[in-house]
């Protein structure tokens, strides 16, 4: 039997494919106009050029010269309207090119868009077909029991091990250990007060230094104090003598 999904895949593998095709012959029929459009350029300026040269011929008083020109201008202008009629058509050519491409991208993406959305839900449905399969399974099969069972069997193995540990664990001296930890503890906590003293005392002993220096330098000071007092009284004294 056909598969829809493989096909649907060829769809839209198809329809991308058209548009390179439909790309070249647009551009075909664009540069046909193009063509057509320097033609009948071409053709304007000749018939422009023949007609000034039958006027210079006619002033000149030649007039074999401007009937030889004149069957070459009608001949001109029968070609130069054969030519504008093509390029008529050439354009409306290539309008509706271009509106047929428009058309056929729009109905493109709309395709290939349902053709996506078909896609998907072909594979929700094929995923909720093998959700059901299993579940078919789960009750024909006898996995039921099974997976309980296991599940069972699990459970009781973790109890065991759970009874094992609990069991080990009362085995252990556990309220030795907690004494033990206790004194580790109350041993470290004397070693830090004892740390503490001494940062005190050496604390304490700097801010007595610190005391007997600034005594010291105070009573120097003093000194000095004194000795400049009584030599400025000396020197007064000495003066009032000298004075008398």
């Amino acid at each position: 039997m056909e598969n829809p999904r493989r096909i649907l895949e060829q769809n839209i593998r198809e329809l991308n494919d058209q548009i390179p095709a439909m790309n070249e012959n647009i551009a075909t029929v664009k540069a046909n106009m193009l063509m057509l459009r320097k033609e009948v350029d071409r053709y304007e300026d000749k018939v422009e050029e023949l007609t000034a040269r039958i006027k210079s011929a006619i002033n000149a008083d030649r007039d074999d010269i401007a009937e030889s020109y004149a069957m070459k201008l009608e001949r001109t202008k029968k070609t130069l309207a054969s030519s504008r009629e093509q390029l008529k058509y050439a354009k409306q050519a290539h309008q509706k090119a271009k509106r047929v491409k428009k058309a056929f991208m729009k109905e493109k993406d709309r395709k290939i868009q349902e053709a996506k959305e078909a896609l998907r839900a072909s594979e929700r449905a094929e995923w909720q077909s093998r959700v059901a399969d299993t579940l078919e399974q789960f009750e024909v099969g006898g996995i039921d029991a099974t997976h309980d069972e296991m599940i069972q069997r699990i459970n009781e193995e973790a109890a065991k091990n759970e009874a094992r540990m609990e069991m080990a664990l009362d085995s252990i001296d556990t309220e030795s250990m907690e004494i033990e930890a206790n004194a580790e503890k109350m041993r470290a906590m004397e070693l830090v007060n004892q740390f503490k003293q001494q940062m005190q005392k050496g604390i304490t002993g700097k801010v007595l230094e610190g005391k007997v220096e600034t005594t010291a330098k105070s009573t120097v000071e003093n000194e000095k104090q004194k000795e400049e007092v009584a030599k400025s009284t000396g020197k007064t004294v000495d003066r009032q003598k000298t004075a008398s």
